[in-house]
């Protein structure tokens, strides 16, 4: 539910495109995009007045809604020297119990967390597809319906990404029984994606593709699929899980003679259309040719600590001309100031150095991250032209986020240097003072209208899942 909202803000401080600006009028549309972003001005009488500087929306561009439900219920050793195979395992147990009705209970107090925390837009990587016997729904887009809904209820922007899942690892290995929700054919996938276009479209999404794996897509279905979403959506965007483990890396090595990221760009049409996620193991020479392509690497910097998964080399990437954006995936944590803190102190201590990732440009850390981060995730998320999400700009969706100058951790200080304590020294969520998405308030100081009711739904939808095993 929106709440009435006017169609200008003044803003003493605005992050923009090019930095920081001062004394910011933006105005907008009723289809929520901005027609105007005028810095030096004054506020006219009348217009509603910031809580503080306003920063870009953060897009989300890597995204299991279902996970939600069992986050922080793996956390204790279930094999002598657990990893992220054995925490597939139980994950698996978790997938096996999810209904439609629970699906959309968890997706949208998740989207609900997402705006909360500055996440405007999201990228939902879905592979849950079928019933808990393994067999389609009598309408075979239930479980993606249920998505859709709640991303609609939420008021969340959503790119779906529809899953094709195949083999349970490289050389067409046959699927494992806890997969079986999982599994379709490339026509099938196809199927899907033409009976979801219309439903994706009429709610102002987007639609696209995610091949699971190299190990879970062999290479002929790959490249069908590819072909076929093109031919459906010439510029709709392809997301792939690549190099996440080491183990993923040498069993490739092993099936192809190459490692991941360099089969993938020497056998499919990799470009901007692309996104990477995790791209965590890869050589200096993958990094260069990847970085070339134009792809998104997509960086989930908590789950990526909570799997034990390794840590992403943000800056070699960044000298090859790299973009990136971050995402939740299996909502460990769900708060996007949370994943730059994360991404910049893993940096720091693989490197041993301070401030890693700022520019010369942006000597703030947190400003040059929050900037790189919404425009590679407006990259992965197909929104770079229509519903376009790169920032506070003429022609962009009316999305960003309100931080509080009144909260103690901000109070006194420069706008930069508010983004900068909201990140690295606030709780995060707590500076937020509003979140707007399509002009439209989503979020106030006391959080979402719907959030009390949609925290309840969680709480029975998991309590059922938990008590189904």
């Amino acid at each position: 539910m929106a709440l009435d909202a006017p169609h200008s803000i003044f803003a003493a401080d605005a992050l923009l495109p090019t930095g920081w600006a001062r004394n910011v009028l933006l105005q907008w549309d009723g289809a929520g995009r901005l027609t105007q972003v005028a810095a030096g001005s004054a506020a006219p009488a009348g217009t509603l007045v910031a809580a503080g500087p306003l920063i870009p929306g953060t897009p989300n561009l890597h995204s299991h809604a279902f996970q939600r439900a069992f986050a922080g219920l793996t956390e204790y050793r279930a094999e002598a020297q657990d990893s992220f195979w054995s925490w597939r395992n139980l994950m698996y147990r978790f997938a096996r119990r999810i209904t439609p009705e629970s699906l959309e209970a968890v997706a949208t107090w998740l989207y609900i967390e997402m705006l909360e925390a500055g996440y405007t837009s999201v990228c939902e990587f879905h592979y849950v597809h079928h019933d808990t016997d393994g067999r389609p729904y009598a309408d075979d887009a239930t479980l993606s319906l249920a998505l859709l809904r709640a991303a609609q209820t939420a008021g969340i922007g959503i790119t779906l990404l529809p899953v094709l899942y195949q083999t349970s690892g490289f050389g067409a290995k046959p699927p494992r029984a806890d997969q079986a929700r999982f599994i379709r054919s490339t026509d099938s996938m196809l199927s899907l994606l033409e009976q979801l276009a219309p439903v994706v479209q009429a709610q102002d999404g987007v639609l696209g593709l995610a091949p699971h794996s190299l190990r879970a897509v062999p290479p002929d279905s790959l490249a069908a699929a590819v072909q076929g979403l093109t031919a459906l959506s010439p510029q709709a965007p392809v997301h792939i899980h690549i190099a996440e483990q080491t183990q993923e890396v040498d069993d490739c090595v092993a099936w192809s003679g190459q490692r991941p990221v360099q089969w993938l760009l020497d056998h499919a049409p990799v470009n901007e259309r692309w996104c990477l996620v995790h791209a965590t193991h890869m050589t200096p020479g993958e990094y260069a040719s990847a970085a070339r392509t134009g792809a998104v690497a997509g960086i989930c910097p908590t789950t990526e600590a909570n799997l034990g998964d390794g840590i992403f080399d943000m800056p070699l990437w960044l000298q090859h001309g790299g973009r990136w954006g971050v995402g939740s995936d299996s909502q460990a944590c769900v708060n996007a100031a949370e994943e730059l803190l994360m991404l910049e102190y893993g940096q720091r201590l693989f490197r041993r150095q301070r401030n890693v990732l700022a520019t010369a440009a942006h000597p703030e850390v947190a400003t040059a991250m929050t900037l790189q981060a919404v425009q590679g995730g407006a990259q992965a998320c197909g929104r770079l032209e229509r519903g376009a999400v790169t920032g506070i700009a003429v022609g962009q969706r009316a999305d960003w986020v309100e931080l509080d100058a009144q909260h103690l951790g901000l109070r006194g200080l420069t706008a930069p240097a508010m983004l900068s304590a909201h990140v690295f020294a606030s709780h995060r969520t707590s500076a937020v003072a509003r979140v707007w998405v399509g002009g439209q308030c989503r979020v106030t100081h006391d959080g979402h209208a719907l959030r009390e009711d949609a925290a309840s739904a969680f709480v029975a939808a998991r309590a059922a899942i938990i008590g189904s095993e």
